[in-house]
């Protein structure tokens, strides 16, 4: 999916050699996605990114005779002595060095390239300033840098934070997010009993925990804690996007998307966004914007997004006091598995119901189309549902009869197999109420600027929705199930195109790009008046 989506190249690990741990790979796998990978243009690299102990020594001959056999455009390493090993041992391979090495300096850029290294991905903990000095004093090398994905606590899983707590080693790809679980606080007693401490509406506003370290004497850093816990070592997600524009211009040789572990979904809309990003900016620098990308960021699962180090030193809006769990305003509806003569068939992936919204979003076309439905039809044995299942892998039949708004040659051609489907997912007040604290705390982190205001305002509407606990849930347009609309417009939608209320709205929305919506105020200055 990435590839297809606008990936100029992956990674590919099997789990006995790479961080690659749950990596379902056989070596057919591989070989078949590097064949893949070339077919399409484009570049795969291999990981043997661990770092060795003495039983992995062993096993490096037969993997190096292995890659051989699957030809990769590159064998990204951590290991000084397994890059030493495999350097000596196969010299026609190129070596890329892993964000495992750390490497935060130009100095360290300059041993490895001195060692025969052909590009290094820096470590994410590289701030800006100091990635335009390793640019300018490595000029011969390539750099890969860290835009997207998940950030982890201490110095890119140099860390035994998980062995000590799972016996799961970071350093060899069995991590367990240990710093990502929730943490309640005990009392234990001189006669070696242990009490919960219960912090109530009584007794609440009587004291609070502080933290303090020991080279900052008088910071004093407050530790909150809700019924699940306190999560005082969750990071939110890195995102550069915001400042994608400032790697271009210094010439970034790569960017680099964590993709380790993600579903296919994931894959495709981040690399899609960072394609079109990309491309945008080298055919008009000028106007850049990130805002349409930062739009379909917020389509796939995540934490809250960071600057992180890109500034520097992290500010309080890189961590995420109240939640650990990743979240989406939209999930993973199907994707095409083949296009007929006379429709699309799509595997489901998420439950479907009466009336969803579906939009198809294509690998090789920017602008998405929607789709309403009403029922659902089985390709099996035709018969016609209201709800689908997306764990069965159900295969449904879409006519195109139904995009009653869409010229069907040009249909066909802009949605191949392998376009993705995704739909608006409902959420809790509280999931509403972090997404709108996760939006403020990034443009306060992006803007540089400070609004503690605000910012306790968003903190404590969570907090509230949080201590509610309410599980009813809504989405964000106006619909439920086969009654209302959203007013975009949809294909297929029974209700605003065939109301004739509607009709100057229709006007209207027919000539504006598919999927913009009216304003309040548009929708009702255009709404007719019903006959008697």
């Amino acid at each position: 999916m990435a590839i297809l989506y606008g990936a100029d190249a992956v990674y590919l690990g099997t789990p006995d050699m790479s961080l690659r741990t749950k990596s379902e790979f056989s070596l057919e796998d591989v070989i078949e996605g590097v064949e893949f990978c070339h077919a399409h243009g484009r570049r795969a690299y291999l990981t043997l990114n661990l770092f060795s102990h003495n039983k992995d020594i062993p096993k490096l001959d037969e993997y190096i005779d292995t890659v051989r056999k699957v030809r990769p455009d590159g064998l990204i390493i951590s290991d000084p002595g397994v890059f030493q090993y495999v350097r000596d041992r196969a010299p026609e391979l190129p070596l890329h060095i892993s964000t495992q090495a750390n490497i935060c300096s130009w100095l360290s850029v300059k041993f490895w390239q001195s060692q025969g290294a052909e590009l290094v991905v820096l470590a994410r903990e590289v701030s800006y300033p100091e990635l335009v000095e390793i640019r300018e004093k490595c000029p011969d090398i390539k750099l890969e840098a860290f835009v997207h994905g998940a950030m982890c606590m201490t110095y890119s899983g140099r860390c035994l934070l998980s062995n000590f707590m799972a016996e799961r080693g970071a350093n060899q790809g069995n991590c367990a997010n240990s710093c990502r679980w929730n943490y309640g606080l005990k009392l234990r007693l001189k006669d070696g009993t242990r009490e919960e401490i219960r912090i109530t509406e009584e007794n609440a506003d009587l004291f609070e925990f502080l933290l303090e370290e020991g080279c900052r004497p008088g910071e004093l850093m407050p530790i909150e804690e809700d019924d699940r816990g306190s999560y005082i070592l969750n990071s939110r997600d890195l995102c550069i996007m915001p400042k994608l524009d400032e790697f271009l211009k210094i010439g970034v040789d790569s960017l680099k998307v964590e993709g380790r572990g993600k579903s296919e979904y994931y894959a495709a809309i981040v690399a899609r966004a960072y394609r079109m990003a990309i491309d945008d900016y080298y055919a008009d620098p000028e106007n850049w914007d990130p805002k349409p990308y930062m739009r379909e960021l917020e389509a796939v699962g995540n934490r809250g997004y960071t600057l992180a180090f890109h500034e520097g030193r992290l500010t309080n809006y890189a961590h995420d006091y109240e939640h650990t769990a990743s979240l989406a305003q939209w999930e993973y509806a199907g994707v095409v598995t083949e296009v007929t003569e006379d429709a699309f068939l799509v595997e489901v992936k998420n439950k479907l119901e009466a009336g969803e919204v579906l939009e198809f979003v294509s690998p090789i076309a920017r602008e998405t189309v929607l789709l309403r439905v009403y029922d659902f039809e089985r390709a099996k044995d035709g018969k016609r549902v209201n709800v689908v299942h997306g764990s069965n892998r159900t295969v449904i039949r879409l006519p195109f009869a139904l995009f009653d708004h869409e010229d069907l040659d040009d249909l066909k051609a802009r949605f191949p197999a392998f376009t993705v489907l995704r739909k608006e997912r409902a959420l809790t007040e509280e999931q509403w109420a972090r997404v709108r604290f996760d939006k403020l705390t990034q443009s306060l982190e992006v803007s540089g600027k400070d609004n503690p205001t605000a910012y306790e305002r968003r903190r404590d509407a969570l907090v509230e929705q949080i201590g509610e606990g309410a599980t009813d849930r809504r989405f964000k347009t106006n619909r439920v199930g086969t009654e209302g609309c959203c007013g975009k417009g949809c294909n297929g939608c029974l209700i605003f195109w065939q109301d004739d209320q509607y009709a100057r709205a229709r006007e209207v929305l027919l000539k504006r790009k598919q999927g913009e919506q009216l304003s309040r105020a548009e929708a009702t200055a255009l709404k007719l008046e019903k006959q008697a």
